[in-house]
């Protein structure tokens, strides 16, 4: 633990991003056999769960994790909020949750196993989240990614058409250490 700890930055840079217009939106779908991304009508917190440690733990995702099994079940049935899981030949393979507040929508978790990384997934996913958002009437989709999430998430956003807007340092979290 002390080397990760020695790897670990000593700021937490937070990038958020947005889209003002569809008319940004650059999708970039893959032809893979045996993908299908299915909404989950009521997500159960143990299956949540494991999506979010299966995709964020080696990113040391931990807010989800932490969260009282009732304040999760609360946030995840929020007006607004969906969950869609992407699966390769019926085996989860990744996941976005969007939440929509009526005039914009953030997307709120976006990710992709280990195991099914370096395939064109992550694309392919996050195009269809982006569409999914773009259904809505919004004026505004964004997000935010960090220095601790994969290397690629922050290319893939730009080449969809996000735009960064605003960055922030501050020291890293305890919890992230």
């Amino acid at each position: 633990m002390a080397a990760l700890r020695s790897e670990l930055p000593d700021l937490m840079v937070t990038t958020y991003l947005h889209m003002t217009s569809r008319d940004q939106f650059r999708p970039a779908y893959t032809n893979i056999d045996g993908i299908t991304i299915a909404p989950v009508s009521a997500p159960d917190v143990n299956f949540y769960r494991f999506l979010y440690a299966a995709v964020g733990e080696q990113w040391r995702w931990r807010d989800r994790l932490i969260m009282p099994d009732a304040e999760l079940e609360a946030a995840l049935a929020q007006p607004g909020t969906s969950i869609s899981v992407m699966y390769v030949d019926s085996v989860p393979a990744g996941y976005v949750e969007l939440v929509n507040n009526g005039c914009e929508t953030e997307l709120a978790y976006f990710g992709v196993r280990p195991a099914y990384m370096g395939m064109g997934l992550g694309k392919h996913l996050l195009s269809y989240g982006i569409e999914r958002a773009w259904e809505a009437d919004i004026r505004r989709l964004w997000l935010h990614t960090c220095n601790l999430d994969c290397p690629h998430a922050l290319d893939n956003y730009l080449k969809r058409g996000f735009q960064i807007y605003k960055l922030h340092r501050y020291p890293m979290p305890e919890r992230y250490q």
